[in-house]
């Protein structure tokens, strides 16, 4: 007499009484089809909520180049400011969210190049270096082409330098300087006829476009986790923030970034004079 074998279940091939009384095997069961169910997700789609805002950014970018072109250097400025906030929203929704992939971490990378990269060297250049002639548009160029190998030497030097530093001048902290700039005389109405501005233009295009590719140290910002509690005092720090932005946006932010522009060097120098190591220096050589 051949032996009693239960009837299998046709969805999963295991006995239905002795399945439900397992519960190991059940678990089991949904870890393996949550897995493949994420694999297939990564081989065949892309996650929406990150690459949204990153999609977003891309599309201020480009919005202050047609701006530009239509001689709206305000807004222009503006659209670039925004386009940074949510460029810092991206990743940290991505990380909260536990859905970064390699495509959002390339689509970032050219995000960043056409916001941060291409549309401040050509708002700078519409708005007062083309008066230089080839001086301004090799000032734009080399603000262009700091902002992609910074980007190209980011991209290889993850998980190589200190996650707590930038190895130079991130690029939307660098598009921060120019649009800030652009924001600040365009809201003052400062007359475009004063010799000095198209220069003064050219160095702080210049000095944003080298510092990106410099090995200053800056301070990222990573190292803060919004999850966690904060004392109350840096509630009142943030709302102190909002109201000094809130009451001249241009020249706040522009003297911010100034500021930030500049830490770098004051923190190498000092790092230097302590005969510490560069935090932000590769290890690694660039390629």
């Amino acid at each position: 007499m051949a032996a009693f074998k239960p009837r299998r279940n046709r969805m999963n091939g295991a006995p239905p009484r002795a399945f439900r009384r397992n519960k190991a095997a059940q678990d089991v069961v949904v870890e393996t089809r949550r897995a493949k169910r994420q694999q297939f997700l990564k081989k065949r789609g892309i996650y929406l909520l990150p690459n949204a805002f990153t999609t977003a950014a891309l599309f201020c970018g480009f919005f202050a180049v047609v701006q530009a072109m239509n001689v709206r250097f305000e807004i222009a400025a503006i659209a670039i400011f925004v386009a940074m906030v949510l460029d810092g929203m991206d990743g940290r929704v991505a990380r909260m969210t536990h859905t970064q992939s390699a495509f959002g971490e390339q689509f970032d990378s050219l995000s960043d190049m056409v916001s941060f990269g291409v549309a401040p060297a050509l708002v700078m250049y519409e708005w007062v270096l083309k008066d230089l002639g080839r001086w301004g548009w090799l000032a734009a160029f080399v603000y262009c082409s700091g902002a992609a190998l910074r980007l190209a030497r980011f991209n290889t030097n993850v998980g190589v330098v200190d996650k707590r530093y930038f190895q130079g001048l991130p690029s939307p902290a660098a598009a921060a300087l120019i649009a800030g700039f652009v924001w600040l005389a365009t809201d003052n109405r400062v007359p475009l006829k004063l010799a000095w501005l198209p220069w003064v233009a050219f160095a702080l295009t210049i000095y944003a476009g080298v510092t990106m590719v410099s090995n200053a140290p800056f301070y990222s910002g990573k190292a803060l986790d919004v999850r966690y509690r904060i004392p109350f005092v840096g509630v009142l720090l943030i709302v102190v923030a909002f109201v000094l932005v809130s009451s001249d946006p241009p020249v706040i932010l522009f003297c911010l970034f100034v500021l930030y522009g500049f830490s770098g060097y004051f923190w190498w120098g000092y790092m230097a004079i302590r005969g510490r190591p560069n935090p932000a220096r590769s290890s690694q050589p660039d390629h």
